[in-house]
């Protein structure tokens, strides 16, 4: 079931009954934090001293190992401590003479032997003592287990300003302390509480930003004696914030109780921001454009992956958007990726690209093949809104055997890094006209293209804004800039979405936040597992 739920996207994983999602919630997080939770208290540790210091080295043992180990060995210690204190108490009970204890079946064991019996009746003690342990366990396990259930009902049934005392709640009776909520903002800069009462964090200097740069486990002390917890919430390959707990002490079984809840979190904030604008508004620093909400009203998650592929994008101006779009999304074994840029920097560019976004989305769930698909965004464009045009790339990535297809239509070219190297050349093909052009103007049916990828391959999807923005002595940024930045990162060991947070706001700060030009990057890195 674990390698099963790798393979899920998103919407997949949101499709699943709730009761059932409740109870698996332990597979959802065991892929996704793995060794990194071990570094991430390591360095908790090394701020801390004395007993402490200890302490979280015992814990840093422990996550190192999956959830489900982790959970099993605090069981067994749990067991292996009541049944000696069971035997000590046997002992005692037969050197003082005490009546002897009764077997599982109810009747005292008959005397006999060189002890008198008392083996065989230790032995029988041991095995009722021991039943009785595992059904207390058990029943631990269960009670977690419906809590679980209980906080995803609780949270369907909340109102936004309800939500963050339900979670409170939940959180306390599973032993983890005060619970908050923090989400990325649109630029990705700062950690904004979900609660009113508490402050917002930057992403590039605090822990909170540390556990949302790397998607890893974050533990301080909180200066009263007791622990903080940060943990990253996400959603498949979306990353939408952090969860703060605030608790006295943490064992490996309210850490894996912790990264149960958060991400049981990431698919009820995803699910409810669909509907719930409270979201939106914690997300944003400042008013957005009618055109930019238009567009982001269409555009998807900024991330979506499986565990063959993952495609994350990020475009700025986030609140004064012009023609730009991005889109991604999965139909059966194919990524299906799209950046387009629409001629203009205003509403009517906006709705360009939304309506292109609506046809291709449309022909898509027809089930249309990529020249069907052009052809039908070609089609809506010069149909609907004549006097505009845009420029794009679509692509279609076959998961299981790497193979990509593509047709640009008068786009950049699409960029292959593969090994840590630029291969500037490899995906370049003759241009052709923008979409929605009138057919008189069209030079013949849209050319499809095709590349075999290796594993690691990472495909670029960009905009001119992105190479042709001037600092003010006129510099671009360019092209070598743009791709070395993406290596270099890469190399560093950063993953796809933290490359290109990082990448966008080199962007922005060569134009001290002030860009020209839309800046849109879409990329694709394929990794298929034991390849």
């Amino acid at each position: 079931m674990a390698e099963a739920l790798d393979q899920l996207g998103p919407g997949d994983v949101l499709m699943m009954r709730l009761p059932v999602l409740a109870r698996g919630t332990s597979l959802l997080t065991t892929k996704r934090y793995g060794l990194s939770d071990g570094a991430a208290a390591q360095g908790g540790a090394r701020r801390l001293g004395g007993d402490r210091q200890r302490a979280l080295e015992e814990l840093t043992s422990a996550v190192c190992r999956t959830p489900l180990e982790r959970d099993v060995e605090s069981a067994r210690q749990e067991r292996r401590a009541r049944l000696d204190e069971a035997e000590r108490q046997l002992a005692r009970a037969e050197r003082e003479g005490a009546p002897r204890p009764p077997t599982e079946d109810g009747w005292a064991a008959p005397r006999g032997g060189r002890d008198g019996g008392r083996g065989r009746r230790r032995k029988r003690a041991r095995r009722t003592v021991a039943r009785m342990v595992d059904a207390d366990v058990s029943t631990s396990a269960g009670a977690a287990e419906q809590l679980l259930e209980e906080l995803v009902s609780a949270t369907q049934q909340a109102s936004p300003a309800e939500f963050p005392a339900v979670l409170n709640r939940y959180a306390g009776a599973m032993g983890l302390g005060r619970a908050v909520v923090h989400l990325i903002d649109l630029q990705q800069r700062l950690l904004l509480p979900l609660a009113e009462d508490e402050t917002e964090l930057p992403v590039d200097a605090s822990l909170a930003g540390w556990a949302y740069r790397t998607d890893s486990l974050r533990v301080e002390e909180d200066g009263t004696g007791g622990l903080v917890v940060w943990l990253p919430l996400a959603n498949g390959a979306e990353r939408l914030g952090v969860l703060r707990l605030r608790m006295e002490s943490l064992d490996g079984l309210r850490l894996w109780r912790s990264r149960a809840l958060a991400s049981l979190l990431g698919l009820v904030i995803t699910s409810k921001r669909t509907y719930i604008d409270t979201f939106a508004q914690r997300t944003r620093t400042r008013p957005m454009q009618l055109s930019t909400e238009m567009v982001r009203a269409f555009l998807p998650p900024r991330s979506i992956g499986t565990g063959r592929v993952i495609s994350t994008a990020v475009l700025e101006p986030a609140y004064e958007l012009g023609g730009d779009a991005f889109d991604h999304s999965f139909t059966e074994d194919v990524l299906h990726a799209t950046i387009l840029d629409a001629m203009g920097h205003d509403l009517a560019s906006g709705l360009a690209t939304s309506v292109a976004m609506a046809g291709s989305r449309n022909a898509r769930r027809t089930g249309a093949d990529l020249a069907s698909l052009v052809g039908a965004v070609d089609s809506v464009l010069s149909t609907w809104l004549p006097d505009q045009f845009c420029t794009g790339i679509f692509t279609q990535l076959h998961m299981p055997t790497g193979v990509l297809r593509w047709s640009n239509c008068g786009h950049p070219s699409p960029l292959l890094i593969r090994r840590h190297r630029l291969l500037e050349k490899e995906l370049e093909r003759p241009s052709e006209p923008p979409l929605g052009l009138p057919a008189s103007l069209a030079a013949g049916p849209r050319q499809i293209h095709e590349a075999a990828l290796e594993p690691g391959d990472r495909i670029l999807l960009y905009t001119d804004g992105v190479v042709e923005s001037r600092n003010e002595g006129g510099e671009q940024f360019g092209l070598d800039r743009f791709t070395d930045y993406i290596i270099r990162s890469t190399a560093a060991g950063q993953n796809a979405t933290e490359v290109l947070r990082l990448l966008i706001h080199a962007i922005l700060d060569h134009r001290r936040d002030e860009l020209s030009d839309d800046a849109t990057i879409l990329m694709i890195e394929w990794r298929p597992p034991g390849r």
